[in-house]
């Protein structure tokens, strides 16, 4: 736009942003943050933007955005200021805070272009502390579910192959943390507690990257524990879906090693599976 151009709102809302600017750190800017109200709701919303580009704490973001859906609810500025205080607090990892701007925005505007955003962001609230819950797997089940409401509620939206993709990630982590505990288990000799967890992930977790280890465990414990058909069942369908794995050579020489071959024998839950994996049920 050209300078000749520049309305003269434009003009009040930068110089209104200035102002705000100058008065926005020491004790000063402690009175000023407390007389907002002599201000516009643009006004105020434009600080928020320039706090959150030009500011290393998010969160100074987070105060005028909050600011704006006080003194102005309900307001076509509120509106943006709540996604916007979502974002914020996404980014100042108050993860808490921006589950529940997301869902405040989602229930005043369910009907809003922005309402799959914010189920986004709510479920990314989730997503991103993954990492950060150790053994504990609430969260990651609480962002799977948010996740698939964003799947499922907004999937011609731009936001639905980033959930598809996240969910998946985080489906995998589920598994990933059965296999730890898992390989936990059999390093000590606890066979069949160890056992237990690589079932849950051949049954629950079939899709994901973790199930060939964990049908090379399988045959590894079972081998363990003397039952043989068990294992050379686990290597069949270890063999007929992954036989280019390395856990599938390393499941190969274990049976190998004790006269057997990988072939479905016997009547237990892996004849079952495989019986099913043949049907095309399964994988």
């Amino acid at each position: 736009m050209a300078r000749s151009k520049i309305s003269a709102s434009l003009v009040a809302v930068l110089l209104a942003g200035m102002t705000l600017t100058g008065c926005s750190s020491g004790k000063d800017g402690d009175a000023d943050r407390k007389n907002l109200d002599r201000f516009t709701a643009e006004e105020i919303y434009k600080r928020g933007e320039f706090e959150l580009e030009n500011s290393a704490k998010p969160k100074d973001a987070v105060f005028y955005f909050s600011e704006v859906e006080r003194l102005y609810p309900y307001s076509e500025w509120a509106k943006r200021a709540l996604i916007m205080e979502a974002y914020a607090s996404h980014r100042a990892k108050e993860y808490e805070d921006a589950r529940s701007a997301a869902q405040r925005f989602i229930d005043t505007y369910p009907g809003d272009e922005d309402a799959a955003y914010a189920q986004y962001l709510l479920a990314l609230s989730y997503y991103d502390q993954i990492d950060e819950v150790g053994r504990d797997q609430g969260l990651t089940f609480q962002a799977l579910q948010s996740l698939r409401e964003v799947i499922e509620r907004y999937p011609d939206s731009e936001y639905a192959r980033s959930a598809i993709l996240k969910f998946d990630l985080a489906f995998d982590h589920l598994a990933a943390k059965e296999m730890e505990i898992g390989r936990y288990y059999l390093k000590r000799g606890h066979y069949t507690a160890a056992i237990n967890r690589f079932r849950v992930v051949v049954e629950e977790f079939q899709t994901t990257t973790q199930t060939p280890e964990a049908l090379m465990r399988l045959v590894e414990a079972y081998l363990a524990l003397g039952l043989y058909p068990e294992a050379q069942t686990a290597g069949a369908i270890l063999g007929h879906n992954f036989q280019s794995s390395p856990f599938y050579r390393d499941a190969y020489q274990q049976l190998r090693g004790q006269g057997l071959s990988a072939d479905a024998t016997g009547d237990n839950w892996l004849t079952k599976v495989y019986r099913q994996m043949i049907q095309g049920e399964w994988l």
